[in-house]
């Protein structure tokens, strides 16, 4: 049973996009702020009347957010 949903998010010219990787979701925002409230509410949409069981995801479960950062940034 799932009890994390991982979300992948990249930097677009104009707005953050996340994109689920355990769940089909996609949302984008302005902010990094408005993008996790924007992938909390399409998370609660996604799983509105499913049974979690069903889908192998535990009650609650935590949100992992991974963050590609750009290659053009040098270490």
């Amino acid at each position: 049973m799932k009890h994390i949903i991982q979300v992948y998010v990249s930097k677009g010219d104009k707005y953050y996009v996340a994109e689920g990787v355990d769940l089909p979701i996609v949302t984008q925002g302005k902010t990094l702020d408005e993008l996790v409230e924007n992938i909390k509410e399409a998370i609660e949409l996604h799983l509105e009347d499913e049974n979690l069981s069903d889908l192998n995801i535990a009650p609650n479960p935590s949100v992992l957010m991974n963050f590609e950062i750009p290659s053009r940034i040098h270490a």
